[in-house]
């Protein structure tokens, strides 16, 4: 059994402990090590990717304890792809948090370290109740994260945050306890083939804690109604931890895809297919609110946070149509909207510490610094979130449109359209608001612009720099993504992987004595 599996959950987890122990070095030590752990990571979770690109379902037993009793991890190609995600924008989110700001927020680099464990444990687990720890750990990081620092309007929108998180949380809990009460067990290999051999009595309780965890999953996920904590929670985020959050959205979409292709797929009776007749019109009316908020954003930040939502529920409409082809766009779609969203996050943390006084304002016009360079970048951002050829989202929402099956089309095609045009209004209206429009009078600046030197302009630059590699290398990620949809569509792989599983034996068992 090799150990890689278990490394994007352990490495952060000991460098976390570390940074805390070594805080009184200094800042350099902590920025040094953080760095150094994360792009140890990324080397990692690219290696995983590879071997999961095999077709190799790599499951580890964590110490060698059999599945149902301990923590198992599997990673195939949607779980590594989500870890190589993960680690690659945590990276450049440091890198960003790196040139300066991090000197206000107590214990940063720890708890940034810390959410890296949680997420890279959330996308491997094959556990429901571990999939619970692994988002209490990474919700525990990002209220530090969030609130560090902090005050006013930050604090309140921090503050409803883990509120309703705490209320997620709860109902998790509760929904975990149905099923282990009618089931016995809580490994999703075993309640695959538990549900399905389910007796009529107890799918009540199945579908009530199916749908409790739903709830749970589209509240990660912001989907409609449940999306009105993460405007204000994102816009008020500093802009490296905004990035970093532009993919806690996705563990709730990742988490709602695994459990309802694996537990409740094709083989469940008459619990198949539980989730799908809610995911589609949901997703479908985030998107257009989303589209909406963005339209009606006052400033950049909270322009970007609506724009997640909005690909929030383009990614529920892709996996609520519940075919190979969906998927595989969606999880294209995926990569490239966190990409996309987390530099339009950072592009607004430099553009505010250019504009004096407003700040990244839309209604407040104030001089702006190296408008050039910073709106050229702005550009090639807002082309790929707007869908706009050649970049990374105009193939995202092609292979989407290509994919829907006639009878949705119908509707979908024009909804899909329209909130891209709308998109497209939102994201010109900005741009040419922050770098074309100028005030008669412009305010004296209260504090001088920030320096733009290459450390901070560099993580943005890379983010808009992957995007486009995403579409120039598009053949060759789409076939990735396909053919994650299709260990995804045929879960029985998935679940003989878990099943199959045993501990290794002891290096110091007794030996069998012949009779």
């Amino acid at each position: 059994m090799s150990h890689l599996p278990i490394l994007p959950v352990a490495l952060p987890l000991a460098l976390g402990a570390l940074l805390l122990t070594l805080e009184r070095l200094g800042l350099r030590v902590q920025r040094a090590l953080g760095l150094a752990g994360t792009l140890v990571l990324v080397v990692v979770a690219a290696t995983l990717a590879m071997q999961a690109d095999g077709g190799v379902m790599q499951v580890y037993l964590a110490g060698n304890w059999p599945a149902h009793l301990g923590i198992a991890l599997l990673a195939d190609r949607t779980a590594a792809l989500m870890v190589l995600l993960t680690a690659v924008l945590g990276l450049i989110a440091l890198v960003h948090a790196a040139s300066g700001w991090d000197r206000r927020a107590p214990h940063f680099h720890a708890l940034f370290q810390f959410q890296l464990a949680g997420l890279c444990g959330a996308f491997l687990t094959a556990d429901l109740f571990n999939l619970f720890v692994f988002f209490e750990v990474l919700l525990i990081a990002s209220y530090g994260l969030l609130l560090s620092g902090g005050r006013g309007p930050r604090m309140r929108a921090g503050f409803h945050y883990l509120a309703f998180n705490i209320t997620a949380s709860l109902l998790f809990l509760v929904a975990l306890g149905l099923i282990y009460g009618q089931l016995g067990t809580l490994n999703i290999g075993a309640l695959a083939q538990r549900i399905a051999l389910a007796e009529p009595a107890q799918a009540p309780l199945l579908r009530a804690a199916g749908g409790i965890l739903l709830v749970v999953f589209c509240a990660k996920a912001a989907l409609l109604p449940l999306y009105f904590w993460l405007p204000q929670t994102y816009s008020r985020a500093p802009g490296a931890v905004a990035a970093l959050f532009a993919i806690l959205t996705k563990v709730g979409i990742y988490s709602a895809l695994r459990v309802y292709t694996a537990m409740f797929g094709g083989e469940a009776g008459e619990l198949a297919g539980l989730a799908w007749p809610w995911l589609l019109p949901a997703g479908a009316l985030t998107l257009a609110l989303g589209t909406l908020g963005a339209l009606a954003a006052p400033n950049l930040r909270l322009l970007s946070a609506n724009l997640v939502v909005a690909s929030a529920g383009t990614l529920f409409v892709a996996i609520g149509l519940a075919t190979p082809e969906t998927t595989a766009a969606g999880l294209y779609y995926l990569v490239h909207s966190t990409l996309a969203t987390a530099a339009l996050f950072l592009l607004a943390d430099l553009i505010r510490g250019q504009r004096r006084p407003g700040g990244d304002s839309l209604r407040r016009i104030g001089r702006i610094g190296p408008r050039g360079l910073l709106g050229g970048l702005y550009l090639v951002a807002a082309v790929s979130l707007a869908g706009l050829p050649p970049l990374s989202g105009f193939v995202a929402k092609f292979s989407l449109l290509a994919a829907i099956p006639a009878a949705q089309a119908a509707w979908l095609w024009p909804l899909i359209l329209i909130c891209g045009l709308l998109t497209i209004v939102a994201l010109a209206r900005a741009g040419s608001r922050l770098f074309w429009h100028q005030a008669k009078v412009v305010a004296p600046a209260v504090t001088p612009p920030v320096a733009l030197g290459a450390t901070r302009l560099l993580p943005a630059m890379l983010l808009l720099a992957l995007a486009v590699a995403l579409s120039a290398f598009a053949a060759p990620a789409l076939r990735y993504t396909a053919a994650a949809a299709g260990q995804l569509a045929a879960p029985r792989g998935y679940i003989d992987a878990l099943r199959g599983a045993t501990p290794r034996p002891s290096a110091h068992a007794a030996p069998e004595v012949s009779p």
